[in-house]
């Protein structure tokens, strides 16, 4: 009757003398009648699978599909049609840890093939694979900078750095005896160099972490910063958009110690805030440090090709005392999501792909700064494919509704008065054209 409840009453009457127990309600004796539940299930009753799949279908239509021009750390990006048919392949949509390397090997091998493109990507010396989402791994980051400094809890992170991971890297603080301070921004939307610099002469930083693009969507000039990190024995931590890193300076040639963030943006769905995907990228010098697993390549005793894990630091697979973290999940779908969309893409590809959301972004900013409705905060920063716009006039909230009484979702307001706008190559001409006819009606 129950697909995954394959016991018979002879297995349930087995299992309950092991326990020494004569019936399944003994086993919440400890449980106070009060806190028992002494009717049935509010279920519906039985439906056919037809039904079942209207009854969903009715449900799913509720949702509204917008035009999505909202950023802010994660992007409607084009899922090329190949991956959801080759991702659900069994053999890959249940596949876990794998524990053992000779019955492993596909798993092993795309969970490689997903390091050595993501090392490549971010232009650092090694990958693990892999953690949640970019919150995260950004966080794991900053433990890593407190670990490998030893004697020093202090930790600088940009307020250019999106929210949510400065929040998220806040919480991890607390829990783990870690001052983190941030870097204030200046009035050209990037990190305040002069205030870093000044907190590094007390030689007591872990690490600093910053962001690129920012939350903003602006490109900050790191010219030196590895190396004024590095002199005070403080690692550089750089907060990347991966996709952005197929046509920006990457972290490894800024001279990062550790790259993080999401690889949502490389085709994942919105999906209404997930399965996403962390990286977590670092410095040969810093691999031990690494939480996760590491895949590597080797030969086996007939000299055939063979993947196994070469390092695996979690608690499951070494003491707890001894692991660096245990946040890291297998995560392996995802991992072989971003493998198969890098392979499909191919560099050329993401680099078109990153020059169309550019060129709408600065078509879009251009033309809505135009109508007199906006102007641009940072006027004097570069930004790639996000902007932020001041409203001179105009009511955001009432912008936002109209909008989305027409099918399309904006931005995303940061402040009162403030839109945060992302464009990527999803956005038709035609689709930012509605967008400006839309804020000149206001």
């Amino acid at each position: 009757m129950h697909r995954y409840f394959p016991h018979t009453p002879h297995d349930i009457k087995l299992m309950l003398d092991k326990c020494g127990v004569k019936e399944l309600d003994d086993l919440y004796a400890d449980v106070p009648p009060e806190l028992r539940l002494k009717k049935p299930y509010n279920l519906p009753p039985e439906m056919s699978e037809q039904q079942v799949r209207k009854f969903f279908n009715t449900l799913g239509a509720d949702n509204e599909q917008l035009i999505c021009f909202a950023g802010a750390g994660y992007y409607d990006h084009y899922t090329p049609a190949i991956i959801p048919q080759m991702i659900e392949r069994g053999e890959f949509l249940t596949a876990y840890t794998p524990y053992q390397p000779e019955i492993s090997q596909g798993t092993l091998q795309y969970i490689f093939e997903y390091q050595s493109m993501m090392a490549n990507l971010t232009g650092m010396d090694v990958s693990n694979a892999s953690m949640y989402d970019g919150t995260t791994a950004t966080a794991e980051a900053m433990l890593m900078a407190i670990a490998h400094a030893r004697k020093r809890n202090k930790v600088l992170i940009s307020s250019t750095v999106a929210p949510a991971v400065r929040k998220v890297c806040a919480t991890y603080a607390q829990y783990h005896g870690v001052e983190l301070i941030e870097i204030p921004t200046t009035e050209t939307g990037i990190s305040d160099r002069t205030f870093v610099e000044t907190q590094l002469a007390n030689n007591d930083v872990a690490g600093v972490i910053v962001a690129t693009p920012n939350f903003y969507g602006i490109l900050e000039d790191y010219s030196g910063w590895a190396d004024m990190c590095h002199q005070h024995k403080t690692l550089f931590i750089i907060h990347a958009i991966a996709s952005d890193l197929a046509c920006i300076k990457t972290p490894g040639e800024w001279g990062a110690d550790i790259a993080a963030g999401d690889a949502q943006s490389l085709g994942m769905p919105l999906n209404y805030g997930g399965p996403y995907l962390g990286f977590l990228c670092c410095t040969k010098a810093l691999i031990r440090k690494l939480p996760g697993r590491i895949v590597g390549a080797t030969t086996d005793s007939n000299g055939k090709r063979v993947f196994v894990l070469t390092l695996q630091a979690r608690e499951q697979h070494i003491r707890r005392d001894k692991a660096t973290s245990n946040i890291c999940s297998n995560q392996g779908l995802m991992s072989l999501f971003t493998a198969m969309y890098l392979s499909v893409t191919g560099a050329e590809g993401l680099r078109e792909i990153c020059r169309e959301g550019y060129n709408g972004a600065h078509y879009l900013a251009k033309q809505l700064v135009e109508t007199g409705r906006f102007t641009l905060t940072y006027p004097h920063s570069e930004f790639f494919n996000e902007f932020c716009l001041t409203a001179q006039g105009i009511n955001l909230d009432e912008l936002m509704e109209l909008c989305v009484a027409n099918g399309i979702l904006p931005g995303v307001k940061i402040e009162s008065d403030k839109l945060l706008v992302a464009v990527t190559e999803t956005r038709s001409r035609q689709e930012m054209n509605r967008l400006i006819e839309l804020v000149n009606t206001l």
